[in-house]
């Protein structure tokens, strides 16, 4: 077993984040112990709690790293002032990464923090980089209203996309029905809605 000397403290942070997204890949969100992801890195349950207050931390900070990923490659979609087009290019985009990362993207969402331990900040902070996404597309249409309205359409789209890709995730859609096919609907009727608003 490897000293606590061989590591840093930010390496062996990276260590444990590593080892647990390997773990969830494999296994799923409930297939990760402490014990697990310590013989993983090769150290103790000790030192991993050195590293994070506990295993419910260490998911936070684990899935905080996939709502990073997740904002890298939408931000790499341009804006066009097209609300329609700019909505559907970043649920594609969204869309594309939670197939591809589903056990992780699982995750964030299969996490509860036992009752009464509040969201981080830093992680709401995260949460708030991707709805600033959709705040930009929705922008055009939404000229003169307040930021507090702005933001709650935002949210309603997040979290109607956010119910489609655990719905599919569960296998509880339709026959025939995919995530994509209900949010280019939801996003069409929704824009021809705001558009239609006096």
């Amino acid at each position: 077993m490897a000293r606590r000397s061989d590591h840093t403290r930010e390496e062996l942070w990276r260590l444990a984040i590593d080892a647990s997204k390997k773990i969830v890949e494999i296994e799923g969100l409930r297939g990760l112990r402490a014990r697990q992801i310590a013989r993983d890195i090769g150290y103790t349950i000790g030192t991993l709690y050195n590293l994070f207050d506990d295993l419910d931390d260490l998911i936070m900070h684990m899935n905080g790293e996939t709502l990073d990923q997740l904002m890298e490659e939408c931000s790499k979609v341009e804006l066009t002032q097209d609300p329609n087009m700019d909505l559907e290019r970043l649920v594609h985009c969204y869309l594309n990464f939670t197939h591809e990362n589903a056990k992780l993207w699982n995750a964030v969402f299969e996490h509860k923090l036992p009752e009464g331990r509040p969201v981080p900040d830093w992680f709401s902070d995260k949460v708030s980089r991707l709805l600033h996404l959709i705040e930009c597309a929705l922008a055009p249409i939404l000229t003169g209203r307040s930021d507090a309205e702005i933001h709650q359409h935002a949210r309603i789209l997040w979290m109607s996309l956010f119910g489609m890709t655990v719905l599919e995730g569960s296998g509880r859609l339709q026959e025939g029905e995919t995530s994509l096919t209900l949010a280019r609907t939801l996003i069409k009727t929704y824009v021809h809605g705001l558009q239609r608003e006096p």
